[in-house]
């Protein structure tokens, strides 16, 4: 099969500085639309990948995400938010980007071209076994990305992906490939735009489903959340007067003596069997 980058196709549309505003948000928000239909239509790739993920996280492995531009900046936002969300460690889950930290902010030149390096990255955190890493590139292609992959393989290291062309070098070396095929961009190339947003969705179905599965929610709360700001006080407040059918003054002592409300609803159910 001959591999064509669908992501790098001339856009549908053409004289985008000659629109108006109104034309323009109409015609990107019509292309934004198609992407959840293309996610529908990986399912059955993402449930392989996430049943895997699920059960290297469960025996104590834990999860990478590695890429470079867009897609290294999209798995270092879901990692970044699984500590404060499910109250795991920040250890757990991790996300690496192609040119260090510094590239999360500002394009480090040249760093995705490397077949080593992401290897390298992977390295620094005793990579083994028990985890699990999963390569993101919209085109499949990403040197930094690939060569990772396939030292992971050579390493016996499980391997998945999230790309968006089909038949592409990092869905041949993943184990578990996912590849979500959104068609060409609105501004021709920009890969930040449905490619990005089918990735994010795809790490938010494969994040949240490895947290349930963890144990990390009860019924559809996010129980063991850290309280760090108001807001998440006040939802952990309402959290037990419904969970515990109590006061809210109860719950404001209960989340202050326990800091937890998963903590606090064992403790409250102890007391009062």
């Amino acid at each position: 099969m001959t591999f064509t980058k669908t992501t790098e196709l001339s856009s549908n549309y053409d004289n985008l500085e000659k629109q108006d505003v109104i034309e323009l948000l109409k015609k990107i928000n019509n292309e934004d639309k198609t992407v959840p239909a293309a996610v529908e239509k990986s399912i059955p790739q993402i449930e392989k990948l996430t049943q895997q993920v699920v059960n290297k996280v469960i025996n104590g492995g834990r999860l990478f995400y590695l890429g470079a531009g867009t897609s290294g900046r999209l798995g270092i936002v879901d990692a970044s938010e699984c500590p404060p969300t499910f109250g795991v460690p920040h250890n757990l889950v991790i996300g690496l980007i192609a040119g260090g930290d510094s590239a999360i902010r500002k394009a480090v030149e040249f760093a995705e071209d490397s077949l080593e390096q992401g290897w390298t990255d992977l390295k620094k955190h005793n990579i083994s076994e028990k985890d699990i890493v999963i390569g993101i590139a919209a085109s499949g292609t990403t040197p930094y990305v690939v060569g990772a992959i396939e030292n992971c393989n050579t390493h016996n290291i499980l391997t998945g992906c999230i790309t968006c062309n089909a038949g592409s070098p990092l869905a041949k070396a993943a184990k578990f490939p996912v590849e979500v095929i959104v068609g060409p961009e609105f501004v021709t190339g920009s890969s930040r735009m449905k490619a990005g947003t089918a990735q994010k969705l795809v790490l938010n179905m494969i994040s949240t489903v490895t947290m349930i599965k963890l144990g990390r929610v009860k019924g559809n709360k996010m129980v063991d959340m850290m309280l760090s700001n108001n807001k998440l006080v006040d939802r952990g407040i309402r959290m037990l007067v419904e969970e515990l059918k109590i006061s809210p003054t109860k719950a404001v002592e209960l989340l202050t003596e326990y800091k937890n409300v998963r903590k606090a609803i064992i403790a409250y159910n102890e007391k009062n069997k």
